[in-house]
């Protein structure tokens, strides 16, 4: 019913993610580097070299592999082995968070305005041209002056900033499906906007949505580390990468490879979700069909 969106134009063409062999590079690198800061989170909840947030000051930046310190320690004594292991979890909970909101939010409004056009159309893009005039470090900057500087207020500034962008990528998807001969059909035997949107709109919109949220997600890293680092996201002793990378600046005479841990985590997990939502591009993309060979 919805082949026309998904790939299947016209007879004789599948799409190419049916019949392509092997795996996709940037899918697989991107899983791989997804799946450590997966893995390193959930490890930590149950394991960690030491207790990431116990001082000992006799341990003061111990080089790596001195110690037990696998990665050495900071200017407290704290083990940044188990510090990164425990930032991964601050990471992947405001990516996840960051995204939901965006999702939540956005996708209802580009469904809107693909579903009703005219004024409800209009009136969710000037709403998207208005956040998007407020960048998310801008709009975090403005909700730690209201509010307080923490980890939820970090992750609802990025995920207000991302609503246009999935709102935007929603409708414009959702007009091409609100084209197609069976949505016509449904109108006709009198399906609801909310009917059409569940049954019809969404799962033909779903790979974008996928391959965006992947996306946003690194963006969100990205975001939430800058915040930490200017002293506006995840407070201490939580560990968080961005706070780290902040604090090791100041003893880099000390330790040198303090700044190098948690800028490669960072630089790592916004490469895989990069790298992923690239391989999820290639492997979902309607656009990219093959033909079938004559029978």
């Amino acid at each position: 019913m919805s082949s026309e969106v998904i790939g299947l134009t016209e007879p004789g063409l599948e799409p190419a993610w049916r019949r392509r062999s092997g795996l996709n590079p940037s899918l697989l690198a991107g899983g791989i580097l997804v799946g450590a800061v997966i893995l390193a989170a959930l490890v930590s909840y149950v394991w960690t070299p030491f207790d990431p947030t116990h001082v000992v000051v006799s341990d003061r930046f111990q080089p790596p592999g001195q110690g037990g310190h696998l990665l050495g320690s900071d200017a407290l004594g704290r083990d940044v082995a188990s510090q990164i292991m425990a930032g991964a979890r601050n990471t992947l909970l405001v990516g996840i968070v960051t995204v939901a909101i965006a999702l939540l939010i956005g996708v209802p409004l580009g469904g809107v305005a693909a579903l009703y056009r005219g004024w409800a159309e209009e009136l969710v893009m000037r709403f998207s041209d208005l956040v998007l005039a407020f960048p998310a470090l801008l709009l975090a900057f403005l909700f730690a002056a209201v509010f307080h500087a923490s980890t939820l207020t970090a992750m609802g500034a990025i995920g207000i900033a991302f609503v246009p962008v999935f709102a935007r990528v929603v409708r414009g998807a959702g007009l091409q499906v609100m084209e197609q001969d069976y949505v016509t059909a449904a109108r006709t035997f009198g399906s609801s906007a909310l009917g059409i949107f569940f049954r019809h709109l969404l799962p033909n919109v779903a790979s974008v949505m996928i391959v965006q949220a992947t996306i946003a997600f690194a963006i969100a890293i990205l975001a939430e580390a800058a915040l930490s680092y200017l002293g506006l996201g995840t407070p201490p002793p939580t560990p968080s990468w961005g706070r780290m990378l902040s604090d090791s600046q100041n003893y880099l005479a000390q330790s040198s490879t303090l700044a190098l841990w948690p800028g490669l985590s960072i630089a790592l997990s916004v490469l895989g979700f990069n790298l992923l939502g690239d391989g999820l591009r290639d492997l979902l993309d309607p656009k990219l069909v093959q033909r079938i060979p004559p029978q």
